[in-house]
């Protein structure tokens, strides 16, 4: 019998170990702990395997580090792609342990490799709260180190990924007015 808050349990354990803080906690745990809530927003009654993935999205997320990566996009895609992968593999025995059978394990590998964007709502929904959880722990610092048209392209590429509902809870979020300020101009492109 698949046991949801015991795997759940377990993906927190495994952010725990996360070196990197956020606000003095581990910055994958309370990434984990932000997606589940903004899946609780997006999706009245999200799949387990969704909710598994959700909280999964940065699993052991610093094994992979970016700087490993050639610099530019080709370097960050390849991270990215990579980074997805090994959140995918890691997720398994989690999951196994917690009695979930092969085809739910391979249902939430499928939503963290973001397959099927755009035609998977599940896919879609797990796309929009990682980028709600980027909006709420890293946007106004990468936007504080980042030249400003460069950081609306990004968030423009990045709401172009993202369902409209999404998009209006990002623009509702709490960030500074100059972070504010560079949101809206990249709706206007998105």
């Amino acid at each position: 019998m698949r046991d949801l808050t015991k795997a759940l349990d377990a993906v927190d354990a495994a952010n725990a170990a996360d070196p990197n803080l956020h606000h003095g906690e581990p910055l994958a745990l309370v990434q984990g702990r932000s997606a589940s809530g903004w899946l609780a927003q997006l999706s009245m009654m999200p799949s387990p395997e969704l909710e598994v993935a959700a909280r999964a999205h940065h699993l052991r997320r610093w094994e992979v580090a970016r700087t490993d990566y050639p610099e530019g996009r080709e370097g960050y895609l390849r991270w990215r792609r990579e980074n997805k992968a090994h959140q995918a593999a890691s997720v398994a025995p989690i999951m196994e342990a917690a009695g979930f059978d092969h085809e739910s394990i391979e249902r939430t590998q499928y939503l963290l490799l973001r397959k099927a964007l755009k035609t998977d709502a599940e896919t879609q929904a797990l796309e929009d709260v990682a980028c709600l959880v980027f909006v709420e722990t890293q946007f106004e610092a990468m936007e504080a180190r980042t030249e400003r048209e460069r950081m609306v392209n990004v968030v423009a590429k990045t709401l172009r990924k993202m369902s409209d509902e999404a998009i209006q809870l990002a623009a509702a979020q709490d960030l500074s007015a100059e972070a504010q300020a560079v949101l809206g101009e990249a709706v206007s492109l998105a």
